[in-house]
């Protein structure tokens, strides 16, 4: 378990770890409101795919909760301006569509309730999707513990661990997993420009949990792969299209042609929840956009010229053929195409 809570229910109030603060300090972010959550999703104080769903879950909750004391005609029309307020606060994650479709279903079968009940069943489905989240991740890093050696040195992009979760994590997951197994396991973080999520997330995370952590220049990773140091390169995801092309941070695409051309297998970690059968391909996943000062510089520093120029992906597409294997909590899917992912949903 992580030394951390990426989020905790306290007092009737969600508390995020405000990640836009780490490393240099640890402190938490209350929101009482939809929108005081759905702010918290876009300005980035939780991110990663799972932790969103969660955080949209729980901003639904909260939103109830105000509204507890409402007729119920009127809790309705304001919780459908909530549900409409969280679906944009991030456009790529598909987890954040997904929980909130996991509370339109529950609204739907209180439908005949009164509001303080209807209420009530809203936070038990946050809760449950919360808990839920943490036991796939620790199937999940089961099955990806198994395809590590003994002994290895495993490459990441981005942030997909405990901080990305509701704990344990999906790429971070297979390494923790792999280690309480007992096999010797040490990474190479890439520091994921241009947020640092490697830098400053992923670094801080596997410090605190004391697992061996080399933080690289995402542009000296070729370089490590050519030189036979890295035996797996484990990122996350935060939509897998039907035919098993992966969006996932800025750089994962580049990640995944240099371990191609090594030899070295890709792996993806994710939860079924991440796979979205009415995506038919890459090419159809929204990729977000967000601020070009997030590329100019950092919080007060700025390195790129006045008036210059500037685009920010913030994620890419990694097509299906690039992937040696999706690791889910239902096992291992080598290769994944179409036929193979329609399975595995239907399993």
């Amino acid at each position: 378990m992580s030394a951390f809570h990426t989020l905790r229910w306290i007092e009737n109030k969600l508390e995020l770890l405000d990640q836009r603060w780490l490393p240099e300090r640890c402190e938490y972010l209350r929101c009482d409101t939809a929108a005081a959550t759905a702010g918290a999703i876009s300005a980035l104080v939780v991110r990663g795919a799972p932790a969103i769903g969660c955080a949209a879950a729980y901003g639904i909750a909260l939103e109830a909760q105000k509204l507890r004391e409402t007729p119920r005609d009127q809790f309705d029309r304001e919780m459908a301006a909530a549900f409409a307020l969280l679906a944009i606060s991030r456009p790529t994650a598909v987890n954040l569509a997904w929980a909130l479709g996991q509370q339109r279903a529950t609204l739907n079968a209180c439908r005949n309730m009164n509001s303080p009940d209807c209420a009530a069943q809203l936070l038990a489905t946050a809760h449950r999707i919360t808990g839920d989240d943490l036991q796939i991740n620790r199937a999940l890093g089961g099955h990806g513990a198994a395809l590590l050696p003994a002994v290895a040195c495993v490459m990441t992009h981005c942030n997909a661990g405990a901080l990305a979760t509701a704990g344990h994590g999906t790429a971070l997951g297979v390494i923790r997993s792999a280690i309480e197994a007992g096999k010797h396991i040490k990474v190479i973080a890439n520091e994921t420009r241009p947020f640092l999520q490697g830098a400053r997330l992923t670094a801080w995370e596997l410090q605190q949990d004391g697992i061996p952590v080399t933080l690289i220049a995402d542009s000296a990773a070729g370089h490590l792969m050519s030189t036979r140091h890295i035996d797996a390169v484990i990122v996350g995801a935060d939509r897998v299209a039907a035919n098993g092309d992966v969006a996932n941070k800025i750089g994962t695409y580049m990640m995944a042609v240099l371990a191609k051309r090594h030899d070295i297998p890709f792996y993806v970690a994710c939860p079924l929840s991440t796979i979205d059968l009415q995506t038919p391909d890459g090419g159809s996943i929204p990729i977000e956009e967000r601020s070009v000062d997030e590329v100019a510089g950092y919080r007060d520093l700025r390195w790129a010229p006045q008036g210059i120029d500037i685009a920010n992906p913030v994620f890419d597409v990694t097509p299906a053929e690039l992937v040696s294997a999706l690791i889910t909590e239902k096992g291992v899917v080598r290769s994944p195409d179409r036929t193979k992912l329609q399975t595995l949903i239907a399993g």
